[in-house]
């Protein structure tokens, strides 16, 4: 069954009720139905972010909008207060309400207009975060490893959980529908534009690294929590950020990316596009025919004009337009971040255009919510692929992966430095798993967590978030030095510290033994080691100039934090050298396209460094079988 409706009708039923709550006529809808009502409506109404049942941000101003007939006069009453504003020609309102402390007692919100009431009600105040990124962050409660415990254990009254809807295109979007929206990778309608209570029927379709956030949140701090689900699958960073903001960024990958959006746009051809569908559409008829195939009665002949690239969600600046732009203005506590698998598709040119956009589109979103110190959490690029072991440990390093958390971490420290206290960061390259959409997202949403509850809800001499830090990088006698800025290990599994390579002038990295350094010995004459400085060495680079760590999208690596945490060391180098510069280093060839591989080019690449993984192994046999015979002499 599919349901419509408009404003206007639900209008003309409050006239019918009077002023009965709009809770009655919106916020409980027939979930089994598709509903849908309109992201503006006719005649008095509000943005359809605010709703009966939602959370508003405790202690700042409070902005609520909406939309009336032209001169109405308006006037919004909550928690006390009493504020009107004249609708424009466009219709347009708004108005600001002075902040509201926390509050675990339902409010009522009401607006009022010359011709109805609308009256909103069980409204919280107290934080609201935002949940960005791609299909890892948009992955739902119901398929997350042991999300069904997690499912039936969500009783929070107090969390609050909103979904916006996916919507396209260039053009700054006034608010957003409520409907459901179907998912061609799910093949199913989810419920998304409205507010709900969390309980185990709305969870279960929520992002799970929010939910896991908001509860952790929730549980420690006893505030009220609302989450606003705008991720996005399979979308990236660029389409994210303001069209007008990139233009700004005068790096050539950037440009480059700008250009090749233009020129699509402008050289795409709708009823050209048409006339090739057409055609494919008849070739398939006769093949199938030829075949003995009967044709489904649903595959017609095309005959829509479709828009092209100028609406594709990946067009750059179309999510910030369409879903960030509806949203603007409203009130929040801060937003999480976890995103960079499309990014990945541009090699390490690409990662480079990563760092240069990503402190832009922050910023962006912390003017858009008009709060320039808003908490901005980063959740590094999650795993894919099988592990990367010492065998294979060379092939496993040209993915573009560890250059996306690199970028990522890099922005972190460069805001982290300038002076930002609300910038967030955590690692989930150790929650290994080898699908692109890693199931285990309890601990990515629990890290996550941690940085908000340390930095924001006064937990920071019992939580830790931050992870270990390098302060000086030292070269000398073979080895590299590396100095934290505190105690950092391996994970407590009785094997050695995994994950370091090191490279000499030739770029040709190999793994590295990894020690702590030796500073002397204790009373009982034991060797004794600094946990805050870290010794790189291999016999297969005798002179190192650069290291790497966790350099794979599915790496080794098990280094973090000294005590009862499991923060990890981050993936960073401290070289700058590009895909096509490894390609050049072990192959002897120029690449045809800077920071990026072709595919014969990534194939001889490869090939190249499977010899090189085979050239130590074979070194490291040797050495072993030497070292057993000396040994086994009497």
């Amino acid at each position: 069954m599919r349901i419509r409706f408009c404003l206007a009708c639900l209008r003309g039923c409050l006239v019918w009720w009077g002023t009965a709550s709009v809770q009655h006529s919106l916020a409980q809808m027939p979930r089994a139905d598709v509903v849908e009502v309109p992201a503006v409506g006719e005649g008095l109404c509000v943005s359809n972010v605010f709703q009966s049942g939602m959370v508003l941000q405790r202690d700042r101003p409070l902005r609520v909008w909406g939309w009336a007939d032209p001169g109405e006069q308006v006037t919004v009453l909550f928690a006390g207060q009493q504020v009107t504003a004249s609708a424009g020609q466009n219709r347009a309102w708004r108005v600001t309400l002075e902040p509201v402390p926390i509050t675990r007692s339902p409010h009522t919100l009401t607006v009022k207009g010359s011709q109805g009431t609308l009256t909103l009600t069980d409204i919280l105040v107290g934080d609201v975060w935002l949940l960005g990124g791609q299909s890892n962050m948009e992955f739902p409660l119901s398929n997350m490893e042991n999300g069904t415990l997690e499912i039936v254990s969500a009783h929070y009254r107090d969390i609050r959980i909103l979904t916006v809807p996916a919507q396209n295109g260039p053009d700054y979007r006034q608010g957003f529908p409520r409907l459901h929206e179907w998912s061609d990778w799910s093949k199913r309608h989810f419920r998304k534009g409205d507010w709900d209570v969390c309980s185990p029927e709305t969870a279960r379709e929520l992002s799970a690294i929010g939910y896991v956030f908001a509860r952790r949140i929730h549980m420690a701090s006893q505030v009220p929590i609302g989450v606003i689900d705008v991720s996005r699958g399979g979308t990236t960073l660029e389409t994210w950020t303001p069209d007008a903001v990139l233009r700004e960024i005068d790096t050539p990958e950037v440009r480059a990316k700008l250009a090749e959006w233009d020129a699509k746009v402008a050289q795409f051809d709708p009823r050209q596009d048409l006339e090739d569908r057409i055609v494919r559409h008849r070739e398939w008829v006769a093949r199938m025919k030829n075949e003995g195939q009967e044709i489904p009665a649903d595959r017609t002949v095309p005959s829509d004009l479709r828009p092209g690239p100028a609406m594709d969600p990946n067009r750059p600046g179309n999510c910030y337009a369409s879903m960030i732009a509806p949203l603007a203005g409203l009130a929040v506590k801060g937003a999480i971040w976890h995103q960079g698998y499309n990014n990945c598709f541009d090699g390490s040119r690409g990662a480079d255009m990563y760092y240069r956009i990503f402190p832009k589109m922050i910023a962006a979103w912390r003017e858009a919510f008009e709060a320039p110190d808003m908490p901005f959490g980063i959740l590094s690029l999650c795993t894919q692929g099988s592990r990367q072991t010492r065998d294979d440990y060379g092939e496993h390093m040209i993915d573009a992966g560890p250059y996306i958390r690199e970028a990522q971490y890099k922005t972190f420290l460069d805001l982290l430095r300038a002076g930002d206290t609300n910038i967030g960061f955590a690692s989930t390259y150790d929650l290994r798993r080898r699908w692109y959409h890693p199931q285990l997202k309890i601990p990515a949403g629990e890290r996550i967590a941690r940085w908000a509850l340390a930095t924001q809800y006064g937990f920071e001499k019992e939580i830790r978030w931050k992870p270990p830090m390098i302060e000086r990088v030292k070269v000398e006698d073979g080895r590299i030095l590396l100095h934290l800025d505190e105690p950092a290990s391996n994970v407590d599994d009785g094997g050695p510290i995994e994950g370091f390579a090191v490279a000499g002038e030739n770029g040709k990295f190999h793994p590295a033994q990894a020690t702590h350094a030796l500073v002397g010995e204790d009373t009982r004459g034991q060797p004794r080691r600094d946990t805050r400085v870290l010794v790189l060495e291999s016999p297969m680079v005798p002179r190192p100039v650069h290291f790497r760590y966790a350099w794979a999208r599915n790496p080794l690596g098990n280094l973090q934090a000294v005590g009862h945490t499991d923060v990890p060391f981050a993936t960073q180098r401290s070289d700058t050298w590009s895909l096509t510069d490894t390609y050049e280093a072990f192959t002897g060839k120029s690449g045809t396209s800077p920071g990026t591989l072709d595919r014969g080019e990534r194939g001889e690449l490869i090939k190249a460094l499977r010899a090189e993984d085979l050239k130590r192994r074979l070194a490291e046999a040797a050495a072993l079988i030497a070292n057993a015979q000396e040994e086994s002499k009497p």
